[in-house]
């Protein structure tokens, strides 16, 4: 008795079916882009140096597990960060700082260039705790320098514009005035009020 071969599946559009689903997929999935902090490193400074910080230069805050803001080992809420930073930042406790307002109290920082935020956080943290406390810290750089843009931002040629402003025009290719005088101004505030902020791990 003859063996009856069994009939053969035709499987020659299967690729070409695979090859149309695989294009449907790449062409309607959305892919989320990842949301993050915009931070710029310091170059890596070869140094045999240690640098020696004093422990009053350094305004310690501290977020736990359950969302609840330590600053300086006392609870805080977050709405009153900001103002706290800003008192910190601004203290001249050296009186070097010519265009600082604070109070000069001893056992604060010295002035802004020393002043250093030091952000710590817990494993248990929620990521919006998180940004919180970073929005209201580097507002507080910026409460400092809007301050500063504004008292030197005349003699400058820039009118009525804060340090964000003078940023964002900066960045802005419509901004008819003096780009270059722009950026002068930018980064003399920047040095008189650089942004120290620390993450500790």
């Amino acid at each position: 008795m003859a063996k009856r071969s069994a009939p053969e599946v035709n499987a020659g559009s299967m690729a070409d079916i695979a090859f149309l689903l695989l294009i449907f997929f790449l062409v309607t999935t959305t892919i989320e882009k990842d949301s993050g902090i915009n931070r710029k490193l310091p170059p890596m400074e070869e140094s045999d140096e240690d640098v020696i910080i004093k422990q009053k230069n350094i305004f310690t805050v501290l977020l736990n597990g359950r969302d609840q803001l330590l600053v300086e080992d006392d609870l805080m809420e977050v709405k009153n960060l900001r103002a706290a930073a800003v008192e910190f930042l601004d203290n001249n406790g050296d009186g070097s700082c010519d265009y600082c307002r604070g109070k000069k109290d001893p056992s604060s920082s010295d002035n802004p260039d020393k002043a250093i935020i030091s952000l710590k956080n817990e494993r248990e943290t929620s990521y919006a705790a998180y940004i919180t406390v970073q929005n209201e810290l580097v507002a507080a750089y910026n409460v400092l320098r809007n301050r500063r843009a504004l008292e030197i931002g005349p003699k400058s040629g820039f009118r009525d514009m804060n340090f964000v402003e003078m940023q964002a025009n900066y960045k802005d290719a419509r901004f008819t005035g003096n780009k270059t005088k722009l950026k002068e101004v930018i980064d003399q505030i920047k040095l008189e009020i650089p942004q120290k902020l620390s993450e500790v791990q």
